[in-house]
């Protein structure tokens, strides 16, 4: 929505950037599945440029910066900063072992820089109304706004902006208003399709990385999926392993092999095979995925599982063991 609607801020954080850390180029990567981000994007770079806000010596400044657009063929783990950079240069998306960081060694064996669009349109508005301003928004260490996207069974969907701060009981009751069943709220899922699930219990927690982190659930890019009580929770954890086997880029064990078996463990739990034996199974595989994965692909799927696991075990048919929705 910011590419589409105000891409000019982009352009002119990017460019702040640039200057800041002596860069001469950078680089728009955007999946396929944005053609009206790509247009309108390619466009407000070609004003840009027309008005020498991009180019040799910006507005008759000493400083050099251009931009240009990358388009993405649509793998979810070039989310990730060095298979994005690995897709940049035209190869296939795979992560890259660390160190070197980007930072010293990143496209095309050069230092990079990578940041979201919302942290360099962030930028532009720091600077001209001062860090204090920025810093008056949000919560504990957690500081600004953040586009928070509001979907699945709820029933005022959409995106919104808003101080970091709020708790996710407001978010979904008072801002999404609930579900549009008309149904109880059973689950929310926070930080996208590998976030994990929240249950009412868990509704106090305010919208804040450190706070989320306490509770080992994560904001990511802040999105909020709701589900009311028709949900199996054992079906969503399973497709969190699903998901990790189909968009795994196959670099490491953990997150290449994990996965499927992860799916499989999952689906004998539900079938009552041995079901301690596998829960165990589970949770070590989930911990092994944790720490042995090269990237967040994998070693964020323990989020989703273990949290389904903990707050909802009857639908894995095991039986509650200190009362589900505990911190």
């Amino acid at each position: 929505m910011i590419m589409e609607g105000d891409p000019f801020v982009l352009i002119e954080g990017m460019s702040i950037a640039g200057i800041a850390v002596g860069a001469t180029k950078g680089y728009v990567y955007i999946r396929s599945e944005y053609p009206h981000a790509i247009e309108i994007l390619s466009r407000a770079i070609e004003i840009a440029r027309q008005e020498n806000c991009l180019g040799a010596r910006l507005l008759g400044s000493r400083f050099d910066f251009d931009m240009e657009i990358r388009i993405g063929a649509g793998a979810y783990v070039c989310g990730e900063e060095t298979a994005l950079l690995e897709s940049l240069e035209g190869k296939r998306g795979m992560v890259r072992a660390k160190p070197p960081l980007p930072a010293h060694k990143g496209l095309f064996g050069q230092p990079t820089v990578v940041n979201n669009v919302i942290s360099l349109a962030s930028v532009p508005a720091i600077l001209a109304e001062g860090a204090d301003a920025y810093r008056d928004f949000g919560f504990g260490r957690s500081r600004g706004t953040m586009p928070i996207q509001l979907a699945g069974n709820v029933k005022q969907r959409g995106l919104f902006e808003a101080a970091f701060g709020l708790t996710l009981g407001e978010i979904v009751d008072d801002i999404g208003a609930g579900t549009a069943t008309g149904r109880a709220v059973r689950a929310v899922q926070v930080g996208g399709p590998l976030g994990a699930y929240f249950p009412r219990a868990l509704f106090d927690t305010p919208f804040d990385y450190e706070a989320f982190a306490a509770r080992s659930g994560l904001i990511g890019h802040g999105g909020v999926v709701v589900f009311d009580d028709t949900v199996d929770m054992a079906r969503q954890a399973r497709f969190a392993m699903e998901f990790c086997t189909i968009e795994s880029c196959g670099k490491c064990t953990p997150c290449r092999i994990g996965s499927i078996r992860g799916v499989e463990v999952i689906d004998r739990i539900v079938r009552g095979d041995r079901r301690q034996e596998n829960f165990a199974l589970l949770t070590e595989l989930c911990d092994t995925m944790r720490s042995g994965s090269l990237c967040a692909l994998g070693g964020f799927v323990p989020y989703p599982v273990m949290s389904a696991l903990t707050h909802f075990p009857e639908d894995f048919g095991i039986a509650p063991q200190g009362g589900a929705g505990t911190a």
